[in-house]
This record gives structure tokens, sequence and C-alpha cells, in this order.
């Protein structure tokens, strides 16, 4: 056996050919990765595990990702450097067959590794000149967030009537999918956007013909958070009468809530209406008497406050003098 061996062994040291091959990068990874179609096409390799069910087809997607060729340490392509990636929708937005395929794999909060062979990929003509041709290609992603946006397509598509039909668990559902959109809007500033989705999910609950108290109840309950949302959204697009006007819809339906009284003060505030101003934070301050920020808005309006009757005083003041001196 031993004398075998060390003919072998002369044999690779004389042919090249029969020396044994150092697997490539690519290689090496696809030994610690699984086969999630059973073709070869698509492997993965989770790196930090997710929680939650996985992504829906339909759905809208917030990932980071970054796409390398082999023996390259630079992507070609990544998302890391933006400090709002874009929100993406599956079918539509995502044009890579095997990223769309594999984000289905994913949970949120998921970081995963994918080998794309070509017909997954770039296909066999690549795309030159940064995508050679036949390319196997590497993803690394990362799930940030994910909205079932698939659901808010099907139920918007439906006449009115039909909609009416859908179970009211399922058209909450969907608001809170809407409103959730709406909220990733505002977070990156997008403030026009933001009250774009907060008025298409109050739409949506104010075409519903309610059929009883029970379910009055709850299409109450969450038309409160988006009166809020639109309340400080129209702050932030410095429109303090349309603010106060979404801030009092949210008191009509809960007269002691402490954000809806501090949004009013707010607009108020923005108002110059000094005096209303104090009312709705004195209130919110008797509900929640160490907030630091009612506190320190209750401050701020009783500065401006003293500061306009002062003014006021003083043209008082001016206007007697000047009808003297006549």
């Amino acid at each position: 056996m031993s004398g075998n061996g060390l003919i072998s062994s002369l044999r690779r040291l004389i042919n090249p050919e029969e020396r044994p091959r150092t697997p490539s990068p690519f290689e090496q990874l696809s030994q610690q990765m699984n086969d999630i179609l059973g073709d070869g096409g698509i492997l993965k390799e989770v790196v930090q595990p997710g929680e939650g069910p996985p992504i829906p087809q339909n759905a809208s997607v917030l990932i980071n990702y970054s796409a390398f060729l082999e023996y390259s340490n630079q992507p070609f392509e990544t998302t890391t450097n933006l400090k709002y990636p874009r929100m993406m929708k599956l079918g539509r937005d995502v044009t890579l067959c095997g990223l769309e395929l594999g984000l289905l794999t994913m949970q949120k909060g998921e970081f995963s590794r994918f080998l794309f062979q070509p017909q997954y990929a770039y296909g066999e003509l690549g795309c030159p000149p940064i995508i050679p041709a036949a390319a196997v290609v590497l993803y690394e992603v990362q799930i940030l967030d994910f909205l079932d946006s698939g659901q808010v397509d099907d139920f918007i598509a439906l006449s009115p009537e039909e909609q009416n039909t859908v179970p009211l668990s399922t058209l909450l559902e969907v608001v809170n999918t809407v409103r959730s959109f709406g909220n990733r809007c505002f977070n990156q500033s997008r403030y026009d956007n933001a009250k774009d989705r907060y008025k298409q999910a109050l739409m949506v609950l104010g075409n519903r013909e309610t059929q009883c108290d029970a379910e009055k109840e709850r299409i109450k309950t969450a038309l409160l958070p988006l009166y809020l949302n639109l309340s400080l959204t129209e702050l932030r697009l410095e429109s303090p009468h349309k603010a106060l006007k979404y801030g009092n819809k949210a008191l009509e339906i809960d007269s002691t809530n402490t954000k809806a009284l501090f949004r009013c003060g707010q607009a108020y505030l923005e108002l110059h209406e000094y005096e209303s101003a104090q009312g709705c934070l004195i209130t919110a301050q008797a509900k929640k008497p160490f907030d630091s920020d009612i506190n320190n808005l209750l401050r701020k309006v009783a500065i401006c406050y003293k500061d306009s009757l002062d003014k006021k005083k003083e043209m008082c003041s001016k206007m007697f003098r000047d009808l003297r001196g006549k």
C-alpha cells in the first residue's frame, strides 16, 4: 500500500493535472451552506437567526445587502452606506430572481449569505462591464423590517361593497400595515409621504359601514393613533391649524389623552394662542405631572405669554403717550 501511495505522489509531481486542486473561495463557502431549492442554484448560510414568520410573498422589505464577485473584497453593489435604505416590494423592486427567492426564506432580524448560480443571478451573459459572463455571486443580506403589503394591495383592489364584507380583524391589520408605512416615512423625515399613508388609513376606516357598538369602539381605537400621527406630521409640515384639527379629533375620542393635549398645546403655541396652549398643557400636566416634555413646553408657553403681554402693555403705553402729546 505504501509503495502504491509513493508512486501516486510521484505521478502527481510529474503530471500537474493529477495534483489535488485547492477549492476556490466560493467552493469552500458552499460546503457550509444549505441548498434551499434542491437544484444547487441557491445556497444559503444563516449567520444570525431572525425571529417571527418568514417574509410573505408580495411583501415590502427593508434590507441591507452587499453583493460580491469571487476573489473580490469590495462589493459591486451595497446599501450599507445609505442612511435610509428604501423599502422594496417583492415582485416589483427586487429584480434579481435568486435574491427574491432567498428573501422568502428569511425572518425579521436575520442576517444570511447566499450564493447564486448564474441562472438565479445575471445569467450566462452577465452584466458587462461589472458582472462577467456566467458569474456566481455572493449576497450578504440583513432583514431590517418587512410589511405585508400584499394584503394591503388585495384589500385596496376590492370594491367598497366587498371591503365591507371583509372581517374587521383583517381591516384593522390592513390599517396597521398602512400606518406602519407612514411611520417608516415619518422616521425618514418624508412627512408628505407619511401624511398620505395616514390619510389612506383614515379613508379605509371611514369607508367601513359599522354594524354594532362593539365594532364602532374598535374603529375609534384604531382612529386615535392615526389622528395623533397626523397632528404631529402637520406640526412637522408647519401647518398648526391642521395639527390642531387632528389633535381635537383625537380628544373627541379620548378627552384626557395626554399626547393629544400636548399636540394641541404645540399647535396653539405656533398660532400664538397662549391661553389655549396653557389650558391644554395644564390638563396634560395634571395627568402626567413629571413629564419633562409637558413641563418644558409649559414653561416655554409661559415665557412667550409674558413676552406677548409685555409687548401689548408697551404698545398701549406708547399709544397713550402719543395721545397726550397730541
